[in-house]
């Protein structure tokens, strides 16, 4: 069993992420504010002292702490700290992603430093927002000096304020989405006084708005956390950090890809040819920011050289790389930039269409810019990266990289950095129960996306809706469906990239490429019912991937051929979702969404 100390945004996204599972855990917040459905949890509210918390551990057999609560929660992670050693329990810690910290912020180690600087920068007027738990901490700088509190509007803010003797006409109310410009307008202060916490906190707005305003900040460093944690950023990481430490609470595992293996062993290469070191293990970034860490499997360095080599693990999906080795070379060269070579067993591409140009390796777009940032961050002259897998090239054959004119071996490839399981009853399973959330949070309609780069367009069409609203059919998209149907969803929208939209057209509800390829065939029979030019069938023809259907067709093409491929898709989706409104959405390579249909 886990338990997951919560009430903060962290909180959410960590119940989101056991609630995969499909398996109870426990999600303990302190009061009973926080508005939030744990649809396999059991939710607990009261804080825990050391002895509480030790005894509530052994009573339900927790075997995993997750520390989702806010950074400045001391007590809280003292108490966690000390139970974990007691009982010899792992912790995983849930950290904010924190921007830099800069020199035109004045930095306080706690309250009592905060209360020095302030008063020795002759700071008579404070706007602090630091939150209703800290009025009692800066007592002695509110007594002498005019000082605004900005809280939370509850019964119980108000009353602790007034508790502590502050004046409630100095109280400030926080609602979502207020402006901070607004609030510095109105009041005028001489500095603001924050807490360092963090991107989900809006630390980067506070500071902001301040310095546009040519207000000074004062921001109180978060406290450290015990070494013993074990601290993520994201969603990615705490899932695998589960995995790791209670490996049956997922049904299925989830693994890296070829890009993040490439963008680890690359990293490993560069420092261990910069600091002359073996590596053993590298820590590197996701596209999405998120820190992760791969073991490295050998170190090799040379004069102007270096080589390391991740092996790939592709967690339970059928991949045919999985435990393949991943092997980088980085070189110092005379070329000013970073320049990609192809080494054994990664492919050449010789067809259009992919994105790259022809004769470059078989790297694609995501993974090279993956490199490229974690490179130029530690090197800023021009280098050669080599990327090699051994026995690429027959593992390439068991792939669709020969038809799509990819030769001599295997693709480096991955958008997320993540793999999903996909292909097994189990990720259906997982869908199901996503989906279960997404009603029980009451969101008024459920988003279905392949994954995580069509998420993050559509997200923008639906800004206001919960992340649990946003669901990865990965390839079950008639189960998804099904399944939607099945909860009674009244709103469905499914986004779509072409390369699955060319599938699912011509009825095939599962669009994984080892079950189904693009139908050249089909792609002209529903051309010549849109009325299209008598060229395009020839174009057709000439194809390699379905995305280069963007910029092959001519406009006036484009805007028969690409609705008629909706109304198929659409035809075929409806009778699966028979009490529910369906609306689907084509999205282009830049994330645009030209077509719609409902």
């Amino acid at each position: 069993m886990i338990l997951i100390l919560g009430g903060t945004t962290e909180g959410r996204t960590a119940v989101k992420v056991a609630d995969e599972a499909g398996k109870p855990y426990f999600y303990s917040t302190k009061g009973e504010w926080q508005e939030i459905q744990c649809k396999h949890g059991i939710r607990i509210t009261g804080g825990m002292d050391t002895e509480k918390m030790e005894s509530f551990c052994r009573q339900n057999n927790i075997r995993l702490l997750v520390d989702a609560a806010h950074p400045f929660a001391s007590q809280l992670h003292r108490t966690v700290d000390e139970t974990s050693r007691t009982l010899h329990l792992p912790v995983i810690r849930f950290e904010r992603k924190y921007p830099p910290r800069t020199e035109n912020i004045i930095w306080c180690e706690d309250y009592a430093d905060a209360i020095y600087r302030l008063e020795k920068a002759g700071t008579d007027h404070l706007l602090a927002l630091t939150g209703v738990q800290t009025i009692g901490k800066l007592r002695p700088y509110w007594e002498k000096h005019t000082c605004w509190f900005r809280v939370l509007e509850r019964e119980t803010s108000i009353t602790l304020a007034q508790e502590q003797g502050f004046p409630k006409g100095n109280l400030v109310f926080y609602h979502a989405g207020e402006s901070e410009t607004l609030l510095l307008e109105t009041l005028h202060p001489q500095a603001i006084l924050t807490k360092e916490s963090g991107e989900s906190g809006g630390f980067s707005e506070k500071v902001k708005a301040a310095q546009a305003a040519k207000i000074p900040v004062f921001a109180i460093k978060r406290p450290p956390l015990p070494r013993h944690f074990m601290i993520v950023t994201g969603e990615y990481g705490l899932r695998k950090q589960i995995e790791k430490n209670i490996p049956a609470f997922y049904p299925l595992r989830s693994g890296y890809t070829t890009g993040a293996c490439a963008t680890a062993a690359a990293k490993a290469a560069l420092t261990a040819l910069i600091l002359g070191e073996e590596q053993k293990m590298i820590s590197f970034r996701l596209p999405d920011d998120e820190e992760m860490t791969l073991p490295v499997a050998h170190t090799e360095i040379e004069k102007n050289s270096a080589t390391c080599t991740v092996v790939k693990d592709a967690g339970d999906d059928p991949d045919v790389t999985h435990g393949a080795s991943i092997v980088v070379t980085v070189s110092f060269s005379n070329h000013p930039d970073i320049r990609f070579l192809q080494g054994e067993g990664v492919g050449r591409v010789t067809l259009p269409g992919l994105g790259l140009e022809i004769g470059e390796p078989a790297i694609n777009r995501i993974p090279r810019q993956m490199i490229m940032k974690e490179l130029s961050a530690l090197y800023d002259k021009g280098l050669d990266v080599t990327i090699s897998v051994p026995g690429g090239k027959e593992l390439a054959q068991r792939t669709f990289n020969p038809k799509l004119g990819i030769v001599d071996g295997i693709s480096i490839i991955g958008t997320s950095g993540i793999v999903r399981p996909f292909s097994s009853e189990a990720f259906v399973e997982a869908i199901r129960r996503e989906v279960e959330v997404c009603v029980a949070v009451g969101s008024s309609r459920l988003i279905i996306n392949s994954g995580a780069k069509s998420e993050r367009f559509v997200k923008k069409e639906y800004p206001g809706l919960p992340a649990q609203a946003f669901v990865h059919y990965g390839n079950f998209i008639g189960e998804t469906l099904k399944i939607a149907a099945k909860l009674k969803v009244p709103l469905v929208t499914l986004g779509i990239m072409i390369g699955k939209a060319v599938k699912l057209a011509e009825g095939n509800l599962d669009t994984h490429s080892k079950k189904v390829v693009m139908n050249k065939e089909f792609l002209r029979q529903v051309a010549m019912e849109a009325g299209c030019s008598p060229d395009v069938e020839s174009m057709i023809e000439r194809l390699t991937l379905a995305r280069e259907l963007w910029t092959l067709l001519s406009e006036e093409d484009g805007g028969k051929f690409f609705p008629c491929l909706l109304e198929h898709c659409f035809a075929h989706c409806v009778p699966l979702l028979p009490e529910g409104k369906l609306t689907i959405l084509l999205i282009d390579e830049e994330g645009n969404i030209p077509f719609r249909i409902q």
